[in-house]
């Protein structure tokens, strides 16, 4: 059974489904160049475009279980960006993020993707949250480097965005990296012996 649309709370930003009183913000948020250049929304981005994500994508993604989108929000309001979990795979998700124009630099989307990891750790059964970005994009890899992502490579070719192909930075979240258990157990490859001393 597929968790219901819920809200999550950090320490400064409040994560809950969007919702039509949003279609405003996404809109105006998504006009920004930043995000349409390293992101697969639609350029340009219409009005349309923010109600049907809102109205029929998001909900259907929580409906199916295969992909849980928020919006980061100030607990006094305003919203910070938005992020979703995109299930990849047997106890694998991946997470993608946008944040608004004002409110980058602040460490909000960086919250909130440790906040929605742990979610996913405990809640989905996941055991491994994945972040790719198009090389280049440093300020994506920079929140994931913030929230504890260890950086595994650069897969060529591996991102579609607009119709050009693009390589992309890959960056994975352990259970263990927040101190919590794995669903499934975890059994990394054994270390290589040192060489011996002279």
């Amino acid at each position: 059974m597929e968790p219901e649309p819920l809200t999550l709370t950090g320490a400064r930003v409040v994560l809950r489904p969007l919702d039509p009183r949003d279609t405003d913000a996404v809109h105006t948020a998504a006009q920004d160049p930043d995000v349409q250049r390293w992101t697969t929304i639609p350029s340009p981005y219409l009005r349309e475009h923010a109600r049907s994500f809102i109205e029929l994508l998001a909900p259907e993604g929580w409906a199916t279980g295969s992909m849980y989108t928020f919006g980061v929000f100030l607990p006094e309001g305003p919203l910070t960006g938005v992020l979703s979990l995109t299930m990849r795979g047997l106890g694998t998700a991946e997470i993608g993020f946008w944040a608004t124009k004002e409110h980058r630099g602040h460490g909000y989307t960086t919250e909130a993707t440790l906040t929605a990891s742990r979610w996913a750790f405990t809640e989905l059964g996941v055991d491994r949250v994945e972040w790719r970005a198009e090389v280049g994009n440093d300020a994506s890899r920079a929140v994931a480097q913030n929230a504890g992502f260890t950086l595994e490579g650069t897969l060529r070719s591996a991102l579609n965005n607009k119709g050009v192909r693009r390589d992309c930075w890959l960056a994975a979240l352990l259970p263990s990296d927040l101190g919590l258990p794995s669903t499934a157990p975890y059994l990394p490859p054994p270390r290589p012996a040192a060489p011996p001393a002279n």
